[in-house]
């Protein structure tokens, strides 16, 4: 064995170990020495992936996979590599290549799932974390990743089951255990507390007790303990934010920064020609899910799910090289555009999902802060913006955990954070009112559910639909969803979330307190 021959084996060592940094050092220097051999740039590009290098880390597993185009786990880890920088159709390209070597590694196999769950592609995800858990079903992880394949598709029976089975090979999976609790409605005769609060005593990670109290929270609430309910809610969000260091300066320096920048765009453009994309957008846990549902039941359109797209092409086209996504620096250099270019960008990047019917829904909440230029991109485009009782609004969203890899969301981890955060929402949905006039159609949650037909009705009109029965049986819509409400909307609407802030008067004091401080009824 040459010199060559025993570092790349110690490499690889390293790889398996997680000795992220051992293993990237050892795969760059056998880049210089055998650079025509694609594991050394297999190791060194998956090392750099696990340090945050992602551009790097793509270099080199694009590298891997052409020197070695029959590996199934180079190509799954290329896909993973550009879903992790939201080239999602590059990805899909890349995972479907992949597949069709039928692999049979269940690393790979799970790889591939979590690639295609990405991409909203969840049919093709569920057969892969089943081959996964059938080839190596004493693993955890694959039990889990499978129970939530599952929840996406609506099967709640089989979701329970995987969950468990995590659960019976790893009692202290924290995802596992939020899933469950959130999978069902809690009951006196089913529930899970006590299971959850021997694990809860003996957590010590800032993870495990997040995950543990934002269970008990959720079954402590379904059973009516609201004190309590609130007491673990409060307790598993300040375990989640440790380390975040959120600064609520941040989000309200880039709100101003839109406003400023959109106030001073031209609004005599030339935009994309595309009438497809219908863009529901707002406050995450406002109704959102649900609106998406009911326009999805129609026959002409399809649910693209929550799109990063807007935001991706957005950000390449303004040449900003900053690392978040949205930020002040990537505002002000959008402020001038190639529009129609961006729009038909955007539209592309949606292919080839979204080809199979005349209309589709991107329902990324938060496109609410590219409405403007939304707007101009797409000219042709309907955006509707789901609004519900401030209470409420901000309640859903410190009760919610949401993606903890995306900033947007940074600020639901602390209750008068996500106040000032709904304060900042709705002063930017009067600037798009002001400037935007006619363009989005704001539509009141609580109207859809007290008058159904008449709050559909104005959707469909809105977004130039013929009235068709189906939107009205939302329910029966078989479509996955991929987002927090995915148990909800596959139940006919009911009041139930209506005024649920008033359950927590006392503990909601001082965000009452500062929505009205800030001009808000609430």
């Amino acid at each position: 064995m040459n010199e060559a021959q025993r570092m790349y084996a110690d490499a690889v060592e390293a790889l398996n170990r997680r000795q992220w940094q051992v293993a990237h050092d050892m795969g760059i220097r056998l880049t210089g020495m055998v650079p025509e051999h694609g594991g050394v740039h297999f190791v060194a590009g998956v090392a750099a992936l696990q340090l945050q290098r992602l551009p790097e880390g793509i270099r080199h597993l694009q590298r891997a996979v052409h020197l070695s185009p029959a590996r199934a786990d180079y190509a799954a880890q290329f896909a993973r590599a550009l879903a992790m920088v939201r080239l999602t159709r590059e990805a899909l390209v890349a995972a479907d290549a992949a597949s069709a070597m039928s692999p049979d590694d269940p690393a790979t196999l799970d790889t591939l799932g979590v690639v295609y769950t990405q991409a909203n592609e969840h049919a093709k995800a569920i057969a892969l974390f089943e081959q996964a858990a059938r080839k190596l079903p004493r693993h955890a992880t694959y039990r889990f990743n499978l129970g939530t394949s599952h929840t996406f598709l609506g099967n709640l029976d089989q979701a329970e089951r995987e969950y468990e089975a995590c659960l019976a090979l790893e009692p202290g999976h924290g995802k596992a255990h939020l899933a469950l609790a959130q999978l069902r409605k809690a009951s006196t005769a089913g529930n899970h507390v006590a299971r959850l609060r021997g694990l809860l005593d003996d957590a010590r990670d800032a993870a495990s007790r997040m995950y543990l109290n934002l269970a008990l929270a959720k079954e402590l609430e379904d059973l009516g303990d609201y004190p309590r309910a609130f007491d673990h809610l409060v307790a598993g969000k300040a375990a989640g934010g440790e380390g975040r260091a959120y600064r609520s300066e941040r989000d309200a320096d880039l709100f101003a920064a839109i406003e400023q920048a959109t106030r001073a765009m031209p609004h005599d453009v030339e935009g994309s020609s595309s009438a497809e994309p219908i863009f529901v957008i707002g406050m995450p846990r406002s109704g959102t899910t649900l609106v998406d549902r009911i326009l999805s039941s129609h026959p002409q359109v399809h649910s693209a799910g929550e799109l990063q797209n807007f935001g991706v092409v957005l950000k390449r086209a303004s040449g900003s090289r900053t690392p978040e996504l949205l930020d002040v620096d990537t505002v002000l250099r959008s402020a001038s555009m190639a529009w129609r270019q961006l729009g038909d960008a955007y539209v592309a990047s949606t292919r080839p999902a979204t080809a199979g019917k005349p209309r589709f829904v991107d329902k990324l909440p938060h496109n609410f802060l590219y409405a403007g230029f939304i707007a101009r991109a797409l000219p042709n485009a309907r955006i509707v913006c789901l609004r519900r009782n401030p209470m409420d609004t901000c309640l859903g969203n410190f009760r919610q955990l949401f993606a903890q890899s995306t900033p947007y969301y940074d600020y639901s981890f602390d209750l008068l954070d996500t106040g000032r955060y709904y304060v900042l929402f709705d002063r930017l949905m009067r600037h798009w009112r002001e400037t935007l006039p006619g363009r989005i159609l704001e539509l009141d949650y609580e109207a859809l559910v007290e008058d159904q037909e008449s709050a559909t009705r104005r959707l469909l009109a809105h977004c130039g639909l013929e009235w068709d029965d189906a939107c009205m049986r939302f329910n029966d819509n078989a479509a996955p969803v991929a987002t927090a409400s995915a148990v909800q909307v596959r139940q006919p609407l009911h009041r139930d979330a209506l005024q649920r802030w008033k359950r927590y008067q006392p503990q909601l004091a001082g965000l009452k307190l500062l929505l009205e401080g800030a001009g808000i009824v609430v």
